[in-house]
């Protein structure tokens, strides 16, 4: 036992594409919240792991995105030419204000409250279809024949993607998760994010011109017009920021959907519970979000000299990355055991979606879809059993925390 905890202490604290860290980061978020809660990273980056922290770097206006600059300082002066981080640099996600607010103010209409919550019949029948396709079959990937199909579909009907089209992006590859982790790219996995970029801008390019000439009720031809009343998205911008939709718009859904489904079967009791009592399904997707965010890490660069940010100082430029499964596992926050799942816990506000003007834009949208998707698979197969929930397969990547499969059969 000791010789064990000698080599986890030995370990370095923060490695987050480490084999160990995938299949379970949060002993090491542990560890860092007790020894060293504002880590630096061997590149340079600060690591903010209590909740405290991670709330305030998110909100506070002297913290920013600074998207190039940081880049350039990670790769050098050249890396902005490679289509892929030339798109990312187009992306609200990436962006500050005031291109942030005008590229935002764009698509927010596409994800008002009213409109969300009118989608919910139609996200039923897509659950209800899905299900019917493998339920003669008694087994399926919880992930590609489940937990796939929903968000893309949704996503690709919201951007107007013609059904024809469809079957490429239900087929395409997961792999764009790396984009976004604290661990520098290779050359290779550079490469690869170039070959994927250039060939969604050359899709969507041609996508652009159709909705011009044959405008739909869709946000494609929502941003398409907007641009041409005044000039609002460049062409460079409309393609980058659709990539990052539907990019946003499945892979977190998939992984919430996936992860919170692996969790109730860890966990027998609440699987037990929430089965006997389906009303307590919208208290229970915010704890799944809690428990095992589909988004583990943000990051933000400071615009300014920062004095004291957990007792550290922050030189203006630094990049401080914020661990939000960390953040949701703290039990300044969560005093009750927060490594249990309770899907009756109380006052339970994730930090899943971020904070701040960059709080994710289809939360409410991931939220619903995952409770209509978890609820109507309780219901319709409530002898469902996972063939192994104690070594599932994890995608390799950690910002963007899912799993690559999850066989089940009933």
């Amino acid at each position: 036992m000791n010789e064990q905890v000698q080599s986890v202490a030995s370990d370095p604290l923060f490695n987050p594409l480490a084999p160990d860290f995938i299949r379970n980061p949060y002993p090491h978020y542990d560890r860092l919240r007790t020894i060293d809660p504002i880590h630096v990273t061997p590149f340079g980056q600060f690591v903010a792991s209590r909740h405290a922290e991670v709330s305030l770097v998110m909100r506070d206006k002297r913290f920013g995105k600074d998207f190039v600059e940081r880049t350039t300082r990670r790769y050098g002066s050249d890396i902005m030419k490679e289509p892929v981080f030339r798109s990312m640099g187009h992306w609200m996600l990436q962006a500050d204000p005031p291109d942030h607010t005008r590229l935002r103010g764009l698509v927010v209409k596409a994800f008002t409250a009213r409109r969300v919550e009118d989608m919910r019949p139609r996200i039923r029948q897509i659950v209800d279809q899905t299900i019917d396709a493998v339920i003669e079959r008694g087994q399926m990937d919880l992930i590609e024949d489940f937990a796939f199909r929903l968000p893309v579909t949704i996503i690709c009907e919201m951007l107007g993607i013609p059904e024809d089209h469809r079957e490429v992006f239900y087929k395409s590859s997961r792999e764009g998760g790396r984009l976004l982790d604290p661990v520098p790219m290779t050359p290779e996995e550079i490469a690869k994010g170039n070959a994927a970029t250039t060939m969604a801008q050359m899709y969507f390019q041609q996508l652009f011109e159709l909705r011009r000439r044959n405008p739909g009720d869709d946000l494609i031809t929502q941003l398409v017009q907007a641009e041409e009343d005044g000039n609002k998205l460049t062409n460079e911008e409309l393609t980058a920021n659709i990539i990052l939709l539907f990019g946003a718009g499945h892979e977190t859904t998939v992984n919430l959907i996936g992860n919170s489904l692996l969790a109730l079967h860890r966990n027998p009791d609440q699987l037990a519970l929430l089965k006997a009592r389906p009303d307590l399904m919208a208290g229970a997707i915010e704890e799944f979000l809690r428990y095992d965010s589909s988004v583990q890490m943000t990051g933000r660069v400071a615009l300014e000299e920062i004095d004291d940010l957990g007792g550290k100082t922050i030189p203006k430029g630094e990049t401080v990355l914020c661990l939000l499964g960390s953040a949701n596992h703290d039990p300044a926050v969560y005093p009750d055991r927060p490594d249990r799942l309770d899907v009756t816990r109380p006052n339970v506000r994730p930090l899943s979606f971020g904070g701040g003007i960059h709080f994710c834009l289809g939360a409410q949208l991931a939220r619903i879809e995952a409770e209509i998707a978890i609820a109507t698979l309780l219901r319709r197969l409530p002898d469902l059993r996972i063939d192994d929930v104690e070594n599932p397969e994890w995608r390799p990547t950690f910002v963007l925390r899912g799993l690559k499969r999850l066989p089940a059969s009933w």
